[in-house]
């Protein structure tokens, strides 16, 4: 006799067998439900696996299953080869960025560190910390993989360290480089005239 898994269960199926992230449009389709019915599916599955040996993390409308913070340790020996080589500082300065700013284009990366940026990025992408994300713009996108989220224990940026407070003040330095650039230019134009 087969019996008939909840929803929460059947996406955990889903999650399980896929092994990679999953958008919710594609869950909804494929188990024919409607994206609210997705929603309170995951609300469910989230509640239900604290105690277990895997986790939800979402990035963006991307869903995935990952080992449990708890086995952070566990894994961590697992991987400690490709984990452990040294970033350097240039690499934690453009993993911060995309942590903290991701998705995030490869120019605004180059603006903020004021170098470019590839090869670091292209470090980053091997070791699987950052994802590309497929887009619209010219430049490349990057945004912090799910390992990435995993291995640092949040379920999404928001719940990284000082999240808000980066943001802020990023957008700081933004606007005034913006206002500086703006300056740069005003005086530009007075000397020529």
């Amino acid at each position: 006799m087969e019996h008939a898994l909840d929803i929460s269960a059947q996406i955990e199926s889903l999650l399980f067998f896929k092994g990679e992230p999953v958008k919710l449009g594609f869950l909804a389709s494929t188990l024919k439900v409607s994206e609210d019915e997705v929603q309170q599916g995951i609300a469910t599955l989230e509640t239900t696996s604290t105690r277990r040996g895997v986790v939800l993390v979402r990035n963006g409308d991307e869903i995935m299953l990952c080992t449990a913070p708890d086995m952070g340790a566990t894994i961590e020996t697992l991987l400690k080869e490709e984990i452990s080589k040294d970033l350097g500082k240039a690499g934690l300065e453009t993993l911060a960025i995309v942590l903290y700013q991701g998705p995030v284009p490869r120019s605004e990366i180059n603006y903020i560190r004021g170098v470019n940026s590839n090869y670091i990025l292209r470090s980053l992408l091997v070791r699987g910390l950052i994802e590309k994300v497929e887009g619209t713009t010219r430049s490349t996108t990057y945004r912090p993989s799910f390992e990435l989220l995993s291995y640092m224990g949040v379920s999404k940026v928001d719940d990284l360290p000082e999240y808000a407070s980066v943001q802020r003040a990023i957008e700081e330095f933004k606007i005034e480089q913006k206002n500086n650039n703006d300056n740069q230019e005003r005086e530009s134009l007075s000397e020529e005239i």
